[in-house]
């Protein structure tokens, strides 16, 4: 093992930090000393580890020096900024687009529902983009693998913490926020240039389980005239989910789907985990073994750890050895048809674990280029990323001619397993803007929210906004109600019918963008505020976005059009396809733009060169407009070596002559003979329209202003009874047959003092949503359905309701304790709005009710107070007054943002002291072992604890169950009967305490 590490541990520094000119021009690295800039890890970050090593000629000094300290091990480094300064990036993460404020650790997690304050998510990106107040822009690096602190609670202050020693990078400041992008991706790389079909239409499901279904689904899509170009097949396309097997009896000919898929216009993508049934006669398994390629546990033995198909193990793919092994799997996998990989649970996710996480004490035996043999502490944040690799060259292997499509929860595209609500609707701009802004341009959600129940509204809007994304699919998991296009009615049918065509409409423009970010680093989609950095009122906006200089407004509320309510400076002319629609987004583009579209197909092979090109044209204030368009295969690499054709297309109005021509061209691919369609925008929808040849001049004479405002009013009357005439999708409420309706209503909300809850009093009372503001700490975030903070009225167990092979209860569980529907029974809120309370009740049946008042008051806004009871309503004469035996359970799950460093601790009735760490299973505290009124939740990384008090009277037992990165703390009362005198009661509260 690599001991560099150790040598820091008992070192104690601090000062600014020495730095060197690297790269080029503007950006340097940073090292608390010349012994810490030996000893660094190599760079995972840079393309070429040695560019970060090398130091160049500059006569620049850095304009901002961090500050480092060293303690125990770990680096501690700030960056103080100036005031109005804003900040960006830091990868996947939930919340809003503005980062002010947050803190958030770089650890790869499977966090599945996640909520907007989950401090880690699936990717790792310790990347911070700051915009200055003058509208330049700095971008500071963290180049460490392990486990990293990104802390932005102090205003204009950038703090990292990780295990020492790394170096930090600057780049910066430039003259925007795109220069820091370009000059990013000079070190990191640009995004790899998709294969043209990857960018239509993607449908997906957990799980389309049989040869019959995809070939269902496939068959609609074209029936209905609604695009797509691929098909997913999840997890249960395998034999007993072992990996490059297929179910002999739900996929008995995989090749002849294949062909049948590609027949009718579709790809075929396939799921593949890194767990491998550990199962002697599995070939996988057995050629791995063979090959010693498995990741080892601490005392050098193959470890063994519970996903999918039950007890697993795992390829190292630190080494390359390894990589080249799975890279052969995968090229002998595509033979059977294969068009695309999708690489899941790869953070990589383990089950039965508290962490999700395999131990951080797993040895990979890595090549010494990515640092040699060491604990998976070092290596967790970055072996999805290198599964994906293996996997991309095993695609690159089996069709050497072809782009590999190679989808990654963790290192590329998605943005997660979402939730179906609009807190995550809303969320999704944010998020795709984040991580373009963090260096990956290519992504977008599981249009329709993965965990969960999409609403009509909720599903037409979301397709809206995927179809203007980078990476468009829809996915959901199984057992939610069916997610395809046509599952919520005719309205969202046609919604989503118009939104896809409109993407295949900007197919050309959006293709165009991906040569850019290809080729320069550019961006795919942008905030706002790219278009005038120095206006602090865009820097804030996360309802609109930029694809080019095209603006994409959505509407993110769902009885609300989609109108802007702060465009940038400058002309934006509004337009649309001929498809005005109350639910679809609004479009604008920006004056001096030209843009190319082509026409509505069903799949991307239906494209043709020979196609009219149609240029959307958006004068500015001087009458002149231009852009661009790339062309080639659409697949391969011979755009790499010339063949293929860049068009710089210039237009102008002049004394009224509108010319449009072609100002050059780059690359060999020769122009089709095609028609060019040139639409002049005017405003107001309205355009006007020429034909003409590309590649030959368009001159006309425009109409007579007359003419022209009497055009402008024709189509603006038509647009206006397009729009009347589109049918709106209607609310659940509308639709008093929609199943699933009731799990897709909005929770009450609660905000007051330091707290923001949710509460679903239709679904037992759940609070599936409880974020303590100042800390910014989520300690429930749960869907509709599972978990988050319930109440019971019986001593019985839950049940897990379902299991899979292996053994792991996965969210649905059904309470055999009474859970019922509750009724609001009376909701205060001070006229100052500092006081928040809300009463609630339940009918449990034989004549009793379950009662709840949640309160936040102004006196002590630091606490949540419940006050909880089970009383009389009706009990019958013949059971004199009392009751049946009834207990009430207070059944909070909360969710652990870092469960490596939580424990429970409190002071027992006997006043002993017990500290209780994650251990798998239920701890149970009665009599004198119970709390003493009161036991807090810790999270040491964080530095705080939840601190839950009660009255140890109105407690008989407490129970704490440790679960998959969630713990239970439970308050149960006596077992008794009831009386109009004696209701069993349960007064509580919560607070969050900052700890040393």
């Amino acid at each position: 093992m690599d001991d560099r590490v150790g040598d820091f541990a008992e070192i104690q520094i601090s000062g600014d930090m020495i730095f060197e000119p690297i790269l080029e021009e503007g950006v340097f690295r940073f090292d608390c000393s010349a012994k810490d800039r030996q000893a660094a890890f190599p760079s995972f970050s840079f393309v070429q580890s040695k560019l970060r090593d090398t130091t160049i000629t500059s006569h620049q000094l850095p304009q901002y020096v961090p500050v480092c300290k060293c303690i125990d091990g770990q680096q501690i480094v700030n960056i103080q900024l100036p005031d109005g300064t804003s900040f960006y990036g830091t990868g996947e993460v939930g919340g809003h687009l503005e980062r002010t404020g947050k803190r958030i650790f770089t650890w790869n997690t499977d966090t599945w529902g996640y909520g907007s304050e989950t401090t880690s998510l699936y990717q790792t990106h310790p990347w911070v983009l700051a915009v200055l107040p003058d509208g330049k822009a700095l971008g500071v690096l963290a180049d460490t693998i392990p486990k990293c602190e990104i802390d932005l609670r102090e205003k204009c202050k950038i703090k990292f913490a990780s295990l020492a020693p790394y170096p930090v990078i600057t780049f910066g400041p430039f003259e925007s926020p795109n220069d820091v992008l370009v000059s990013l991706s000079h070190a990191i790389g640009t995004t790899f240039m998709p294969s043209k079909w990857s960018l239509g239409y993607h449908q997906s499901r957990w799980s389309y389980d049989s040869d019959a279904k995809v070939r269902k689904i496939a068959e609609t899509f074209r029936e209905k005239g609604i695009p797509c170009d691929a098909i997913w097949m999840d997890i249960d396309y395998m034999d007993g989910f072992r990996c490059f097997t297929f179910d002999k009896e739900k996929f008995p000919d995989p090749k002849c789907l294949t062909d049948d898929l590609h027949a009718i216009g579709y790809k075929a993508i396939w799921m593949l985990n890194p767990g491998i049934k550990h199962e002697p006669g599995y070939f996988v398994y057995e050629n791995g073994t063979e090959n010693d390629v498995w990741t080892l546990n601490k005392d050098k033995e193959t470890y063994v750890g519970c996903v999918w198909p039950g007890p697993s193990v795992f390829p190292d793919y630190t080494q390359e050895k390894t990589r080249m092994w799975w890279a052969e799997l995968v090229k002998d996998f595509a033979s059977n048809g294969v068009d695309g990989i999708w690489n899941d649970m790869n953070e990589p996710g383990i089950f039965l674990n508290i962490q999700k996480n395999m131990p951080e004490s797993n040895i990979h035996r890595g090549d010494i280029e990515l640092g040699g043999h060491q604990n998976h502490s070092q290596y967790h944040n970055i072996y999805g990323t290198l599964m994906a690799k293996a996997t991309y060259e095993g695609m690159k292997m089996a069709e050497p001619n072809k782009r590999p499509f190679v989808l990654s929860r963790i290192c590329c595209y998605l943005t997660g397993d979402n939730q179906s609500n609009w807190d995550h609707f809303r969320m999704t701009i944010p998020m795709v803007l984040q991580l373009g802004l963090s260096g990956q341009p290519l992504s977008g959600p599981d249009i329709g929210g993965y965990a969960g129940h999409a609403t009509p509204k909720l599903y037409g809007r979301w397709m809206g906004l995927g179809a203007m994304l980078p990476f468009c699919r829809a996915h959901s998991e199984n057992r939610t109600i069916d997610h395809e296009p046509w599952s919520f009615g005719e309205e969202c049918e046609e919604v989503c019918r118009l939104a896809l065509a409109r993407r295949y409409r900007l197919l050309p423009h959006l293709y165009t963008l991906f040569y850019l970010a290809h080729t320069k680093g550019d961006l795919i989609a942008t905030p706002l505020f790219f278009t005038d950095t120095k206006d602090p009122n865009l820097r804030e906006i996360e309802d609109s976005f930029l694809l080019g200089p095209l603006l994409i407004c959505i509407c993110t509320t769902p009885n609300k059009r989609s109108v802007p309510d702060n465009l940038p400076k400058g002309i934006w002319m509004p337009f649309d396809f001929g498809d005005p629609h109350p639910d679809l987004p609004n479009l604008y583009l920006q004056g001096g733009s030209i843009i190319p579209t082509g026409p509505s197909v069903q799949f991307v092979g239906e494209l043709n060169p020979t196609d009219t090109i149609t240029l959307l044209v958006a004068l500015d204030k001087n009458g002149k407009a231009q852009g661009i368009l790339f062309e080639d295969d659409g697949d391969g690499y011979d755009f790499t070596h010339g063949d293929y054709l860049l068009t710089h297309y210039v237009a102008e109005l002049k004394s009224s002559i509108f010319t449009v021509k072609v100002l050059k061209t780059e690359g060999s691919w020769k122009r089709p003979k095609r028609s060019l369609c040139v639409q002049l925008l005017l405003g107001e929808f309205s355009m006007f329209e020429i034909q003409g040849v590309d590649g030959e001049d368009l001159c006309v004479s425009m109409p007579s202003e007359q003419d022209m405002s009497e055009l402008v009013l024709k189509n603006e009357n038509q647009h206006k009874y397009l729009l009347e005439k589109a049918i709106p999708i209607p609310d659940f409420d509308e639709a008093a047959d929609y199943k699933g309706a009731e799990l897709a209503r909005t929770p009450v909300e609660i905000q007051s003092g330091e707290w923001i809850l949710k509460c679903i009093p239709w679904i037992g009372g759940r609070i599936n949503y409880l974020v303590h503001s100042p800390t910014g700490s989520e300690w429930i975030g749960s869907r509709f359905y599972s978990d988050g903070y319930e109440e019971f009225s019986g001593l019985e167990e839950s049940s897990n309701g379902y299991e899979n092979s292996a053994g792991f209860r996965d969210g649905f569980e059904s309470h055999v304790g009474k859970s019922e529907k509750f009724n609001i029974t009376a909701r205060v809120i001070s006229e100052s709005g500092e006081d928040e309370s809300m009463s609630m009740e339940a009918d449990i049946g034989d004549g009793l009710i379950m009662q709840r008042q949640i309160s936040i008051l102004k006196d002590n806004p630091k606490i949540i107070e419940i006050n909880s009871s089970i009383a009389t309503r009706n009990v019958g004469v013949g059971s004199h007054g009392l009751s049946r035996l009834s207990c009430l359970r207070i059944h909070p799950r909360f969710t652990l943002q870092n469960p490596s460093h939580v424990f429970v601790s409190f002071v027992a009735v006997n006043g002993s002291t017990y500290e209780i760490f994650p251990k798998f299973g239920k701890h149970y505290l009665d009599g004198d072992l119970r709390p003493n009124g009161e036991w807090k939740l810790v999270d040491k990384l964080a530095g705080i604890a939840l601190v839950n008090r009660f009255d140890p009277d109105e407690v008989n037992k407490c129970v704490i169950d440790w679960y998959e990165r969630m713990v239970t703390l439970e308050l149960c009362s006596e077992e008794r009967s009831i009386s109009d005198d004696s209701p069993i009661k349960i007064s509580h509260n919560y607070e969050v305490e900052n700890i040393c």
